[in-house]
């Protein structure tokens, strides 16, 4: 599997009353969906830049996208070319904060609130350290 930074597909906008529903062909279950053209184009970059980071890191096969002669749309659908750019998708998710809870004994936590001590950046730079990683992921 080799990962791309550009990724092109076409999506169905489908029009309804109450907004539009938004698949994409090639990409099962890829589905969003806006109250209007703005959000649904916004929702579909983002369906989309989703679903392929997940196959990225699932290692699986990511799909050519079709051509826009095969696809047949139905009364009340568009279909629209689909865009996104990998490369920042991809640093907002992994570096992304996450929650960790964790339990140290009583005299330390005292001790360290003392001296106004962030333990989100000590947990960080202890851990870097241990895995000897520097700001950045190791591929």
């Amino acid at each position: 599997m080799n990962k791309k930074d550009w990724y092109r597909y076409p999506a169905i906008f489908e029009y309804d009353d109450d907004g539009i529903s938004i698949s994409f062909p090639d990409l099962p279950g890829c589905l969003s969906c806006g109250d209007t053209e703005e959000e649904a184009v916004k929702m579909a970059k983002e369906a989309l830049a989703l679903h392929l980071y997940g196959l990225e890191q699932d290692k699986e096969d990511i799909p050519s996208p079709s051509h826009f002669q095969d696809i047949k749309p139905a009364p009340k659908q568009a279909i629209i070319l689909v865009e996104v750019f990998m490369p920042p998708f991809r640093s907002n998710i992994e570096n992304k904060a996450v929650k960790k809870t964790l339990t140290i004994p009583k005299w330390l936590d005292d001790l360290a609130q003392e001296h106004k001590v962030n333990y989100s950046h000590i947990l960080q730079d202890a851990l870097k350290e241990h895995l000897g990683v520097n700001d950045k992921r190791p591929e």
